[in-house]
């Protein structure tokens, strides 16, 4: 990928909501959630500590992660949407 966050910033691309209620009704793009989901593209090198260690990162690309409904920055890449967040704002890893 031609972006390379920074510290400890992550890279995600977001996994599409629902179209369809569970009662199979196309839902509207204004009646739909943003989605809280997505893939990590790209992973920064880490945060330092107050040592002026890097501390890696815990997830890495290619994992699943939910995050907050309106943290991080919204960017658009070659026609693609991405959320650039800090791996503090991740909150949690779908295994």
């Amino acid at each position: 990928m031609a972006i390379q966050p920074l510290d400890d910033r992550i890279v995600v691309k977001a996994v599409e909501a629902d179209v369809k209620s569970s009662g199979g009704i196309l839902l509207p793009d204004s009646a739909q959630e943003k989605p809280q989901r997505g893939i990590v593209v790209a992973v920064g090198a880490g945060a330092r500590n107050d040592s002026g260690v890097r501390v890696a990162l815990t997830v890495a690309v290619g994992d699943e992660v939910i995050y907050g409904k309106y943290a991080g920055n919204e960017i658009k890449w070659d026609g693609e949407e991405y959320k650039i967040l800090r791996e503090s704002e991740v909150l949690a890893q779908i295994q």
